[in-house]
């Protein structure tokens, strides 16, 4: 920890995250250690990533978890089953990443579309052929519902987040100046109950085809 903060130049981290839970390390032991890393002052807030409800009780018996950070969107809410439950009741923040579902939300991904080789997408069943193509119905509603309320699919996407919950904090990330600007225009955004509503439906009644990570990165996810 010493050496890393050299690195940085500072003389604290204010949010540590767990970037994945190890299963091989009872989450305690870590809840544990960050909390001497915050009594000595060399943390100031104790993060997860990508755990399960289960892992961030006993976490946070040990150590109070101040934000979790998964992947939460339109095209992702397996959280809303336990997790987001949890987060609210025990007062912890959500910081969605992919909250684009990795560029497929703001509608520049097609059927047609083929992924460079370093591309993580071409590897992720949802990003495939019959799965991808049978996803874009999605695509399409939410397309529609953005050009009625004057904004684009992105940032209807955004917004989308940011209405669910004050505590909820989304993490998108690009390239472009463009972009960032485009998203930061999500932050103004303001839906009406009734197009809540009818963003919620369309998600509702589309089912998402196809897992969201290869195999060999499904099996580091906590459960």
């Amino acid at each position: 920890m010493d050496s890393s903060l050299r690195r940085l130049r500072t003389d604290h981290i204010d949010l540590y995250y767990q970037h994945r839970v190890d299963p091989n390390v009872p989450i305690e032991e870590v809840a544990g250690t960050v909390s001497e890393l915050i009594e000595a002052g060399k943390v100031k807030h104790f993060g997860l990533s990508e755990a399960s409800a289960e892992t961030i009780r006993r976490a946070h018996a040990v150590q109070p978890v101040a934000a979790l950070q998964s992947e939460y969107s339109l095209w992702w809410r397996a959280l809303e089953a336990d997790v987001i439950p949890a987060l609210a009741e025990l007062g912890i923040g959500l910081v969605p990443f992919s909250p684009l579902g990795k560029g497929f939300l703001t509608g520049t991904v097609t059927a047609e579309t083929t992924f460079s080789a370093g591309d993580l997408r071409g590897q992720i069943p949802r990003f495939q052929g019959e799965f991808l193509a049978a996803n874009q119905a999605l695509v399409d509603v939410l397309r529609r519902i953005a050009t009625d309320a004057g904004v684009t699919p992105a940032q209807l996407a955004l917004a989308w987040l940011l209405a669910q919950q004050p505590w909820i904090a989304p993490i998108p990330g690009t390239k472009r100046i463009s972009r960032l600007e485009e998203n930061l225009g999500a932050a103004e955004v303001e839906f009406t109950v009734a197009q809540l509503e009818e963003i919620q439906s369309a998600a509702d009644q589309i089912t998402i085809a196809g897992a969201r990570y290869p195999e060999a990165l499904d099996r580091m996810v906590d459960r």
